[in-house]
């Protein structure tokens, strides 16, 4: 039998002893030094998700308050396993098991990838919660940093997230962006305009416009124009439904915001 097995059956052995003899000094003994250090690990981790999680719920994301504490609190609750592993692996020598905070830190967020696809769905032409998705991923990896006790990096990294979502939607509000939208335009097939004439009525609006394409429809009846559209000026989308609906010649139109 290899020395360090005989050397752990001994110490295994005279514990049980010893929790015997006095239960008290059994359960003191289950205290360690380190249970301090967690308690500030784990309440720091959660706090940090319980503030990225409440700029989410404050803007109606569907992974808010609750999820962001909870999938931070995770990953540190993770990450102390492989930090204090000899407190988890009592009375067994290092040596005998040991557990890689590396590939525990990939396993979290490679696992924290399903959680994000979950909150990303497509409305229309437009995809959201991205951001949202994003925000669990950094999440989880403020949670490891806390769980590691790399507690500089995790409140800068804290800090950095919180002002990303909240001040940086200010500065997006404040910066000039150029909005995209689908234009669907059906013509009775003897009022059909020009496609000149069309993208004349377009850009008079303020828009440009890329690649056109065309469609015959409702048993050649209906002619359809369909469009990409592109606008700095977000109020150019209410100027352009509003001139299409003063045309008697347009049977019906579409206009569809995307999220390039």
């Amino acid at each position: 039998m290899p020395l360090a097995a005989i050397k752990y059956w001994t110490r295994a052995r005279q514990g049980i002893n010893a929790c015997t003899e006095n239960s008290f000094a059994c359960e003191a003994s289950m205290i360690t030094p380190h249970y301090i250090d967690i308690i500030i690990h784990l309440s720091a981790a959660w706090f940090a998700g319980s503030m990225i999680g409440l700029e989410r719920s404050f803007h109606g994301r569907p992974a808010g308050f609750r999820t962001h504490a909870l999938v931070c609190l995770a990953s540190a609750l993770l990450m102390l396993i492989t930090i204090y592993q000899d407190d988890w692996f009592k009375g067994i020598p290092l040596e005998a098991i040991r557990t890689d905070p590396q590939r525990m830190a990939q396993g979290i967020m490679t696992g924290i990838g399903f959680l994000g696809a979950g909150v990303i769905f497509k409305e229309g032409l437009s995809v959201r919660g991205l951001t949202t998705a994003a925000s669990i991923w950094i999440t989880a990896a403020i949670g490891i940093l806390f769980g590691a006790g790399f507690f500089y990096p995790a409140i800068l990294g804290t800090l950095a997230t919180l002002g990303t979502l909240a001040v940086f939607r200010w500065i997006e509000a404040w910066m000039p962006s150029q909005y995209y939208a689908l234009l669907v335009l059906r013509f009775a097939k003897r009022r059909t305009l020009p496609e000149a004439k069309v993208k004349k009525l377009i850009t008079a609006q303020g828009f440009s416009t890329a690649s056109m394409s065309y469609r015959l429809d409702d048993n050649g009846r209906v002619f359809e124009y369909r469009t990409s559209i592109q606008t700095i000026d977000q109020r150019n989308l209410q100027r352009l439904a509003a001139a299409l609906r003063a045309r008697r010649d347009v049977l019906e139109f579409r206009i569809s915001p995307t999220g390039d």
